[in-house]
């Protein structure tokens, strides 16, 4: 897989390095002389350019990438490159980074971004993770499929406490991902039974979280 990422901060670095030991092919496109370092990251391609100029894009090859990342810490740079790679580049994915949360509500398929990602809100929700029980807490918004990733710690009072995951009458769109026990992942086999205490990830449609929430932990709503 062929990914540009704009923006060669430390935030732009970590990401590059993560994919290219995955195997992938990774391009690094910066406008500040400073950043631009390929000693950083030997295995990346890099380019010195503003990746909010159309040229620089055209450069860049981006039609032959299979993701962009935005990730300089700059929103409307972040924008302006996602809106371009999909709209000029029709590039198939392309993730928008959040720098500030009051500009979340920008970054939608309507500037071009399919996934965007908020460190304020990621770092507010595994604090809400953390320490809640019994309550659905939001991780991750899927901008395509209007899905969103979801966790509960199942109460004890749950009335699903010892029966198999396969017979949770899940709402539609809804999907049990992972059970996380004792520091263990199990697959949602059907057959594993839920215990209190389990860390349950779905994937859900924004319509169906207060269905779930009301099936898996009825008291907490009602309180």
């Amino acid at each position: 897989m062929r990914v540009a990422i704009a923006g060669a901060g430390a935030v732009g670095r970590a990401i590059a390095r993560e994919l290219i030991e995955n195997g992938h092919d990774v391009l690094l496109i910066d406008r500040s002389a400073s950043a631009v370092k390929p000693e950083r990251v030997p295995e990346a391609s890099w380019l010195l350019a503003d990746s909010c100029e159309l040229s620089t894009l055209e450069e860049a090859k981006l039609e032959t990438c299979d993701v962009v990342i935005a990730a300089t810490g700059d929103d409307k740079a972040n924008l302006v490159t996602s809106l371009l790679a999909k709209t000029e580049f029709g590039v198939p994915r392309t993730v928008g980074r959040v720098n500030h949360p009051d500009n979340e509500w920008l970054f939608t398929e309507a500037w071009g971004v399919d996934v965007n990602v908020s460190t304020p809100r990621i770092m507010s929700a595994l604090v809400e993770e953390a320490v809640t029980v019994g309550d659905l807490v939001r991780l991750f918004t899927f901008r395509q499929g209007d899905a969103n990733l979801v966790e509960m710690t199942l109460p004890p009072d749950s009335p699903y406490v010892g029966r198999p995951s396969g017979l949770v009458p899940l709402p539609e769109n809804c999907q049990l991902v992972t059970i996380l026990r004792d520091g263990q992942v199990y697959p949602p086999s059907g057959e594993q039974p839920l215990e209190a205490g389990d860390e349950l990830l779905f994937v859900v449609s924004e319509e169906s979280e207060d269905e779930l929430q009301d099936l898996l932990a009825p008291r907490v709503r009602k309180d």
